[in-house]
């Protein structure tokens, strides 16, 4: 009889634990879509820290997962933060007024002599000039084909479920440090 309890408190513990860690610490999430092709696909399984930012701030390109609606989250890669500026030209990011490298983005620019990223500026695009304190400019690394703050603005920072720390799915593809 010992032996069933020490076994019985054995796993209520460790769920209590693993119920603690998902609420929490972590959350893992599916890739829906290929806005963050080639970084993430379709059907990757995401582990996301939920406590990073309760630390440290949110860093630019970071990826991150946010309630888009109520029904969905998404995830995307860090633009911008508060106060910066943002704009586009000739396939090249600028953020407030410096280029950024993204060598994330180097497997998928196509070979069609279309820029991969249309030019813009956040004013075009927000009719804000930097990023509002609180929010992020957040955008998809399939800059062709991915619904971002291009279209649907900044994000607040009250969205942010976290910051993508790790694929482990599929395990061919098992990735650490989305930065």
């Amino acid at each position: 009889m010992k032996k069933y309890r020490t076994i019985l408190r054995t796993l209520v513990f460790a769920l209590l634990l693993a119920f603690v860690f998902k609420t929490y610490l972590f959350a893992s999430y599916i890739v829906d879509g290929e806005s963050m092709e080639p970084t993430l696909y379709d059907g990757n399984l995401l582990m996301v820290n939920k406590l990073i930012y309760d630390w440290r701030d949110i860093g630019h390109s970071d990826v991150i997962i946010f309630h888009a609606n109520p029904k969905e989250d998404y995830v995307k890669r860090v633009i911008g933060t508060p106060g910066d500026t943002i704009k586009f030209e000739d396939d090249q990011l600028y953020v407030n007024g410096e280029p950024v490298k993204e060598p994330y983005l180097e497997s998928l620019r196509p070979d069609d002599g279309q820029p991969f990223t249309e030019d813009f500026s956040l004013e075009e695009v927000t009719d804000e000039k930097v990023v509002p304190e609180g929010h992020l400019f957040v955008m998809g690394d399939n800059r062709r084909d991915s619904l971002d703050s291009r279209s649907f603005g900044f994000v607040s920072k009250e969205q942010i479920v976290g910051k993508v720390d790790m694929r482990y799915y599929p395990f061919s593809q098992v990735a650490v440090q989305f930065k």
